[in-house]
């Protein structure tokens, strides 16, 4: 038994999940504390069991990870064959609520925007993007320009002043 190894803790199922278990299957029944523990320690039991020889079933298997069907298959080799078909069918309704869990949790399926909706906000996004890129190249080219206007003209500036005075350095040398 579970209980044997001496860390019970460890390998129970949460007594609060049992207790919500027994009164929603069991409404109108008051259950004794020793009896709720005991099926607590069944089901940890239980549980134990079948994954050992699933586990067992997965080894012989040569596969590194326990799948349904190695449950499944722990079960019939149990003598639990009159389960199987309850456990189909939770598993089938455990890949559909996951599927949906997946669904839901999608950023486009949230948005409830059709996918070919979003392309085209995407894609104008981008052209508007590429056009502000543009506008802001322009300008620079812009400024980069005026400054190399600029620039010739003090240097023509600075020409001109420097002709000036030079011209006026001759004047005065001839008035001498």
């Amino acid at each position: 038994m579970a209980s044997s190894s001496g860390n019970d803790d460890d390998l129970t199922i949460p007594r609060a999940a049992i207790n919500k278990m027994i009164k929603e299957t069991l409404p109108n029944v008051r259950v004794a504390n020793d009896a709720r523990e005991l099926v607590v320690n069944c089901c940890t039991e239980f549980i134990h069991l079948i994954s050992s020889e699933a586990n067992d079933i997965c080894n012989k298997s040569d596969k590194k990870t326990i799948s349904p069907e190695h449950v499944i298959n722990a079960l019939e080799s149990l003598g639990f064959a009159s389960y199987i078909t309850e456990v189909k069918d939770v598993l089938q309704e455990c890949k559909t609520v996951a599927l949906k869990r997946r669904k839901a949790s999608s950023r486009l399926e949230n948005l409830g925007i059709p996918e070919e909706e979003l392309l085209r906000q995407q894609q104008e996004l981008f052209a508007k993007a590429r056009q502000q890129q543009a506008e802001l190249a322009q300008q620079e080219w812009l400024q980069m320009q005026q400054a190399a206007q600029q620039a010739q003209m003090a240097a023509a500036s600075a020409s001109a002043a420097q002709q000036a005075g030079s011209s006026q350095d001759e004047d005065e040398e001839d008035d001498m």
